[in-house]
C-alpha cells in the first residue's frame, strides 16, 4: 500500500519535487512549451505535474528560443528583458530620478552654465556689459580710456570666456545625451517585454479556447450517450407491447 501511495503521489516529473503549492498541472502549460520541455525531458507528460522553479526555467528557454529565431543571437539588453519576463519582473525605471541622484558638483556646475547660457537672461546682461564697456572707452573716457577703440581687451575677455563656457556647455550637452540614451534603452526593453508579453498572451489565450473546446466536446459526448441510454428503454417496450392500430 505505501509503495502504491508514493507512485500516485503528485510530484514534478523534472526534479520530483513533492510539495503541492509548488506544483502545477501540466494541462496549463502551452503546446509550444510542451513540445520544448518534452524534446529536454523524454519523461514529460501533459496529464503530470511541473513544479514553478522548472516551469520558470522552460519558460525562459522558450522565450529565448522565441527571440533568438527572429532576432539572431541575443544581446545582453534582450536577456535582460527575457528573464524579467519568465520573473515577473518590472523593466520600467525612473531615468531622470536615478540620472540627478549620481550627479557630481562639476556636473551640477555645468548644467546651471549651460541652462544660464541659453537664456535670454544671459543675452540681456551680456549686451548691457558689452554696450557700457563700449560706451565708457568711446564717451567717458574718451583721452584716457583702459581699453580704446577696437577694444582689444574686450576682445581678449570675450575670447576667454567663449573658451570657457564652451567645453562646460559640451559636458552638460555630453551628459544629455547619455540621459537620452537611457531613455532610448529603457523605451526599447519596455517595448521589447510588450511585444513579447502580447504575444505570450495570445498563446494562453489559445491554449484555454483549445482545453474548452476539447471540454465542450467531451461533454457533448457524454450528453449524446445519455440520450442514447435514455432511448434505448423506450424502443424495447414498443417491440415487447405492440401498439393497436
Amino acid at each position: 500500500m505505501e509503495s502504491k501511495n508514493k507512485k500516485t503521489k503528485p510530484h514534478c516529473q523534472i526534479c520530483g519535487e513533492t510539495q503541492i503549492e509548488q506544483l502545477h498541472p501540466g494541462s496549463i502549460v502551452r503546446k509550444e512549451l510542451s513540445r520544448l520541455i518534452k524534446k529536454k525531458n523524454g519523461n514529460w507528460d501533459h496529464n503530470g505535474w511541473i513544479c514553478s522553479d522548472d516551469l520558470k526555467k522552460y519558460r525562459r528557454k522558450y522565450v529565448l528560443s522565441l527571440v533568438e529565431s527572429e532576432k539572431g543571437e541575443l544581446n545582453k539588453l534582450e536577456r535582460e528583458v527575457v528573464t524579467s519576463l519568465t520573473e515577473n519582473d518590472i523593466v520600467s525605471q525612473d531615468v531622470d530620478s536615478d540620472f540627478q541622484t549620481k550627479l557630481t558638483w562639476g556636473q551640477k556646475i555645468a548644467d546651471k552654465v549651460a541652462d544660464f547660457g541659453g537664456s535670454w537672461t544671459f543675452i540681456i546682461i551680456f549686451g548691457l556689459i558689452l554696450f557700457l564697456w563700449m560706451f565708457i572707452n568711446s564717451l567717458l573716457l574718451i583721452k584716457h580710456p583702459f581699453d580704446p577703440y577696437p577694444y582689444i581687451l574686450l576682445n581678449l575677455v570675450l575670447s576667454t570666456l567663449a573658451a570657457i563656457q564652451a567645453p562646460v556647455i559640451m559636458m552638460s550637452q555630453n551628459r544629455t545625451e547619455d540621459r537620452d540614451r537611457r531613455r532610448s534603452i529603457q523605451d526599447y526593453k519596455i517595448n521589447l517585454k510588450t511585444e513579447l508579453e502580447l504575444r505570450l498572451l495570445h498563446q494562453k489565450m489559445d491554449h484555454l479556447l483549445n482545453q474548452q473546446w476539447k471540454r465542450l466536446m467531451e461533454i457533448q459526448e457524454v450528453e449524446l450517450d445519455l440520450m442514447d441510454e435514455n432511448q434505448q428503454p423506450k424502443n424495447s417496450n414498443k417491440k415487447t407491447n405492440p401498439g393497436k392500430i
